[in-house]
């Protein structure tokens, strides 16, 4: 598989293919940053541009996984790398809890070491859920969200496209937050949040308004 991304998050992706044991024919990404290695810990080669991905998927491998974690650029690199051949894959570390009863996980989700899924949860296309997070019954996740570490979503709350769950946070049940929204470390969503703004504190309040996305 390639993992979009050589540093950060990318190498995250990879501890979870050294817990499935699925390092072989592992490469990466990167084309942004030219002070990358050309070969990742001296074992995973990195690519450098879109031609090499486009050969790899040609005669390796198809499947491709983001190790990026903003959700708009997992948008821009799903777009990029669906638009040269790869399929978009998700990976999910087998010491995350997941519940067995209705649980949905869309195309290239990484879920970490930790994570703790109950039963009826859908999970969007290219989610992002770190270390430790916990959702609960009934929650719903849109495309391209961002769960940080500890977050706890809790019964029936539902987080909307390419929003970003801060470390720490707690959404409260049957809360809805909307698309593009950034919720702040540690913070207490005790009620709804419209689409295209930040919240912070505890109880959570809006503290700015943020440029619509135009996907």
């Amino acid at each position: 598989m390639l993992i979009v991304g050589a540093k950060g998050f990318a190498k995250e992706i990879l501890e979870v293919f050294h817990q499935l044991n699925d390092t072989e024919s592992l490469v990466f990404f990167d084309d942004v940053n030219q002070n990358a290695p050309d070969m990742l810990y001296n074992a995973f080669p990195v690519c450098r541009a879109l031609k090499e991905a486009s050969l790899y998927f040609k005669e390796k491998d198809t499947r491709f996984t983001i190790g990026i974690g903003n959700p708009v650029l997992r948008k821009e690199l799903y777009d990029k790398f669906i638009g040269i051949g790869g399929d978009f894959t998700s990976v999910v570390s087998p010491l995350a809890k997941i519940g067995n009863y209705d649980v949905y996980i869309g195309l290239g989700c990484n879920i970490l070491e930790g994570v703790i899924i109950s039963n009826d949860v859908y999970i969007g296309k290219g989610a992002l859920i770190y270390y430790n997070a916990i959702l609960t019954h009934d929650v719903v996740l849109g495309d391209f969200v961002e769960i940080s570490p500890g977050a706890t979503l809790l019964g029936r709350s539902k987080i909307g496209s390419f929003s970003s769950i801060g470390s720490n946070a707690t959404i409260l049940p049957d809360i809805l937050i909307g698309n593009n929204v950034i919720v702040a470390a540690g913070a207490v969503v005790t009620k709804d949040v419209p689409s295209n703004c930040m919240v912070a504190g505890v109880p959570a309040v809006i503290k700015k308004e943020l440029p619509p996305l135009n996907f």
